[in-house]
């Protein structure tokens, strides 16, 4: 079973979705991995090499050019999260029978454990509430707590996306606890909310945007 498919519940059998980039994942599955000696675990290395490449670029354009430099980066990352989220749901519609907050954990599950190539300890809370752990992170040993917030922007291209299909149109998404920060797991809570906690995703994200153009500011000053 691979870790993706690691749900007990009944339901997640008719939960569907797409992996996005399969073309490219058809042929490492096909031709690299079943057919040659090469290690998956330098797609690590790579990987972080890039987390860390996309890092240093959203600092250096804050440093730079402000407010108007970060907004450009952020902007592609939210576009880059947005394709992702499109790929996996295209073609697909809400199982008759799957409740929201099932829709919601299932949806994270494939976010976790697909796009993030992470470990997760799902939970499905209430009708109105679910919550993961991310028990590993590719990013967890290299990423500073802030380096985080590159996340934000992915995350929010997704859940752009899947309330697009007219799914989930009303939940949002918070974090309790991140590893890099301390914590021994990131927790996370999406949650169906008022009106009034609709948009403290990217209220929050606004915030640390504020945060980081001023870092970026002191460092050039220095």
């Amino acid at each position: 079973m691979t870790h993706y498919d690691h749900r007990k519940e009944k339901t997640w059998k008719d939960f569907h979705f797409n992996f996005p980039f399969a073309d490219g994942l058809e042929r490492l599955r096909e031709e690299v991995l079943a057919k040659t000696d090469f290690d998956p675990s330098v797609l690590w290395i790579w990987g972080t090499m890039q987390a860390m490449a996309v890092i240093r670029i959203l600092k250096a354009c804050e440093r730079e050019f402000g407010a108007r430099g970060q907004e450009v980066v952020s902007d592609a990352l939210r576009e880059v999260g947005f394709d992702v989220g499109r790929q996996m749901m295209q073609g697909l519609k809400k199982p008759q029978g799957l409740s929201d907050a099932e829709m919601a954990s299932f949806f994270a599950t494939v976010i976790n454990c697909i796009a993030y190539a992470s470990l997760e300890d799902p939970s499905i809370d209430s009708d109105e509430k679910v919550s993961f752990h991310i028990l590993w992170c590719p990013h967890q040993d290299y990423y500073a707590a802030f380096d985080c917030r590159v996340q934000r922007y992915f995350v929010q291209g997704m859940l752009e996306a899947v309330k697009e299909k007219g799914m989930l149109t009303d939940w949002q998404v918070r974090f309790t606890q991140t590893i890099p920060a301390g914590a021994e797991t990131c927790r996370f809570e999406l949650w169906r909310a008022p009106d009034d906690e609709k948009s403290i995703w990217e209220r929050y994200s606004e915030q640390l945007e504020t945060k980081a153009l001023e870092i970026a500011a002191r460092e050039k000053a220095d």
